[in-house]
């Protein structure tokens, strides 16, 4: 049974999923980001069966995260190497290494991310690279782009709706928390 396709789905999650959604090819491309090129270094690391490992791989370089160099003719042999698109990638692993370490590694982290020259532990965070801001909410959101179609801009001015009346409700909060500045007795107006 084939499994639906999200290619024509107007949402660069859903596409990006089609490329890496499967567990295996972000696996690979973990073990690529570790310096594995080849075949049998990728089967011995994950344990995969030949088959699937084969798909996987092409797969890959059909989605051009990956592409193939050949380093032996008889018999035919190649290596895979990251594109830049698949470089790219990188900094969704990492964002992915610290999420699992926080919610699933109750015995402690076993894979870290370290400065490269200090060696001091990191904490990875999305930041905005105009502002140099973190991106959390409600500071940010996501948003209808210039491309998107009636159904992209729906699902949007959704979520766009629903932050605002957040973010609405959170500074009532806040307000209703605040030291009242006005002096007793002042017309407040």
């Amino acid at each position: 049974m084939r499994r639906k396709s999200f290619e024509s789905l107007q949402c660069p999650i859903a596409r990006s999923l089609e490329r890496v959604g499967e567990w295996w090819s972000i696996l690979i491309l973990r073990d690529a980001f570790l310096g594995a090129t080849r075949f049998d270094q990728f089967q011995k690391s994950l344990d995969i069966a030949p088959n699937m490992l084969t798909r996987r791989l092409n797969a890959l370089v059909d989605a051009g995260l990956l592409e193939r160099h050949r380093y032996n003719e008889r018999p035919r042999r190649d290596e895979y190497r990251l594109t830049e698109r698949g470089r790219d990638f990188r900094p969704v692993l990492w964002t992915l290494l610290a999420w699992g370490n926080r919610h699933f590694a109750p015995e402690g982290p076993s894979v870290v991310i370290v400065d490269g020259e200090s060696g001091e532990l990191a904490d990875p965070i999305l930041v905005d690279r105009r502002s140099g801001r973190p991106l959390t909410t409600p500071a940010f959101r996501t948003a209808a782009g210039p491309a998107a179609n009636e159904r992209t801009r729906s699902r949007h001015g959704m979520v766009a709706r629903s932050t605002d009346g957040a973010a609405a409700v959170s500074a009532r909060r806040r307000d209703a928390t605040l030291p009242d500045a006005t002096p007793a007795g002042a017309d407040g107006v």
